[in-house]
């Protein structure tokens, strides 16, 4: 049976989290981290390799499915011949270890159920040793265990390497399964009570979603996005992975599988506004001190991305007896490109810290002089090649966006010395510096012939990251040079009316074979870059269709393939739900805040982007240039 990317919801304890089916099938869960081993793997090999499907007898896909609103619970019903049945799943706040919770609800009639568990351990390599305890079933391999229990309890056997029960239910009646993970080495953790949890579970995430500051169109999509974020979030670090899977597919059958499940310095800056904007400070300061702890050291050596608590060594292995999602193949763990140079890091960190002094989050004695640091390093670096924000495996480039963050990063050193000259540092040096780079980019990076900037110097190839310039404040949104760059890329990048990250001409870009789908956040700023530049419907018109492809219950991959209508990539990806939120409020900025939330300065939220305000990354006060 093909598990369509789209066809998962997700849950999850701001530690972890699951895959959900539309067939009732837990396919995908890590153990006790978002980066662990998974003990469901189901989703990149087949129920083998681990996987829980809870589900009327028989039945396949549901009927219908959807988070209960305001939260991360999800809801999944089924018709039968024999009358009807929910199954709700949760994972509550932990106290010490993570709890799967499954509770089925008799909805009419009577509905026979059945519960199949495959526990395999270590990416579905290790079937683990299953007994009885009590009223539990324990599962016990090296250094994990897991114990399974119902309330009431129903009858439970073994049968292949799997664990299953069978029982009805009719209107009202209730079953509830509690999954537990702990060291095999400690005792059995307390018991949660798994209807005391659902409440406090609906109480939590309804009492957190009231504090966004979105009013605007497409609320219910937006205050989704920003509980992806949330569910996304590490919350004993605040770091916020990247997605919670690894080695889904860019391309169906393809070799661009990536593990996804850290943290990425280069969504720091736009996480940042995400949050800031949305009225979700708590967050925000969270993730501003999990950069800050992370990229602390020797300026030379930071990476693009790091690990949950800031772990550095991130290995990159491949698995050979998962046959891949769709038998794409290799699965990988770890990821080789933390061992990249990549220039725009260090303007993303600057940023950062700037959007965050800037919108109050608190000092931090040591954020300035760490950012004094990192520019001392950049000054002699940023003449370099780099691997770019794409991590592109082929030879290194001179990429125009590092170049441009670069910029940023001395623009926003000049422009916080020159706001606050008690801090101390050389403001002219960092002018200097700025300078530049904009003029070497401006030589280097366009072609006057085609009036677009390029992907990199000397090449012809294009790039969606070039979209981000007028957001970055190096060139005006109105800039004849900045508006070819936007025809340019619409043009030339185009795929099904969305946009690829870059040219996929010749391989010895990227040193991979294959293609990939349509990279939804570059479509995203796609959309924020016509509106800055006066073309506003276009830009609303682009929004609606964007938000049109999030699955059933709002949920976005990596990419999308429009031949196929197929999502693809790592999923639910941060990306794409910081794209979402963070074009809500440049489009519709004016709407989407209630007067408590506007700045208190009644203006909207473009007029606000476009002076640099708190919340936005926009900056666009640059001189045209030459």
């Amino acid at each position: 049976m093909h598990r369509r990317i789209e066809d998962y919801a997700i849950i999850g304890d701001q530690q972890t989290a699951a895959l959900v089916s539309r067939r009732g099938s837990i396919d995908w869960l890590c153990l006790p981290r978002f980066d662990s081993a998974a003990c469901f793997a189901a989703l990149l090999g087949t129920d083998e390799n681990g996987h829980w499907t809870l589900a009327p007898k028989g039945a396949g896909n549901c009927t219908r499915r959807g988070y209960r609103p305001d939260t991360l619970i999800l809801d999944t019903e089924w018709d039968t011949d024999d009358g009807s049945v929910r199954v709700t799943d949760l994972m509550p706040q932990r106290d010490r270890y993570p709890d799967v919770v499954r509770i089925v609800e008799g909805l009419s009639g009577r509905v026979t159920v059945r519960s199949r568990l495959r526990l395999r351990f270590d990416y579905g390599s290790v079937i683990p040793w299953m007994r009885r305890v009590d009223s539990h079933r324990v599962a016990v391999a090296g250094p994990d265990s897991a114990w399974l229990r119902s309330e009431p309890e129903v009858r439970s056997w073994g049968k292949n390497f799997g664990t299953y029960a069978e029982f009805s239910v009719t209107e009202g009646e209730k079953v509830a399964f509690v999954l537990t993970w702990h060291p095999s080495h400690e005792p059995r953790p307390e018991l949660v009570d798994p209807f005391e949890a659902l409440e406090g579970s609906i109480e939590d995430w309804r009492g957190w979603a009231t504090h966004c500051a979105y009013r605007g169109p497409f609320h219910e999509q937006v205050l989704r996005s920003l509980m992806i974020l949330k569910a996304l979030t590490y919350a004993p670090t605040g770091g916020i992975v990247a997605a919670a899977t690894s080695s889904l597919p860019e391309e169906l059958g393809g070799v661009r599988n990536w593990d996804y499940r850290y943290c990425w310095l280069r969504d720091s800056t736009l996480t940042l506004d995400a949050l800031l904007t949305a009225g979700h400070l708590d967050e925000a300061r969270a993730w501003r001190d999990w950069l800050l702890r992370a990229v602390a050291g020797d300026p030379a050596d930071l990476q693009i991305m790091y690990g949950l608590s800031g772990e550095r060594r991130i290995p990159e292995f491949e698995l050979p007896w998962l046959p891949g999602y769709e038998n794409s193949a290799p699965v990988r763990t770890g990821n080789q490109a933390v061992e990249q140079l990549q220039l725009d890091v260090y303007g993303e960190v600057i940023d950062s810290l700037t959007l965050a002094a800037r919108a109050g989050l608190g000092s931090q004695p040591h954020a300035w002089r760490m950012q004094n640091a990192l520019l001392e390093f950049l000054e002699s670096a940023w003449h370099q090649p780099d691997a770019g924000l794409w991590e592109v495996r082929g030879p290194r480039r001179h990429f125009v966006h590092s170049k441009i963050m670069s910029w940023v990063a001395a623009d926003r050193a000049v422009k916080t010395m020159e706001a606050s000259p008690e801090l101390g540092g050389d403001v002219d040096r960092w002018r200097r510096m700025r300078d530049a780079i904009h003029r070497e980019v401006l030589e280097r990076g366009y072609d006057p012939d085609r009036n677009t900037f390029t992907q990199s110097y000397g090449s012809s190839d294009l790039d969606a990251a070039l979209l981000l310039i007028p957001r970055t404040g190096f060139l005006p949104p109105t800039d004849p040079r900045v508006i070819g760059t936007i025809d340019a890329v619409s043009r030339e990048l185009s795929h099904g009316g969305f946009l690829r990250r870059y040219s996929m001409s010749a391989e010895e870009v990227d040193g991979l074979p294959g293609g990939e789908g349509a990279f939804l956040v570059c479509s995203f700023w796609l959309a924020d870059a016509l509106f800055l530049a006066g073309r506003k419907q276009e830009a609303r018109d682009l929004f609606a269709r964007l938000v049109g492809l999030c699955n059933d219950v709002g949920l976005l991959a990596e990419e999308y393939d429009p031949s196929t209508g197929r999502q693809l990539g790592n999923f639910p990806q941060a990306f794409s739900h910081i794209g979402l939120v963070n074009t809500a409020f440049v489009l519709y900025g004016d709407a989407g805040t209630d007067g408590a939330e506007d700045g208190g300065d009644g203006e909207s939220g473009p007029e606000r982007a476009a002076k640099g305000g708190v919340g936005h990354r926009y900056d666009v006060e640059a001189e045209p240039g030459p």
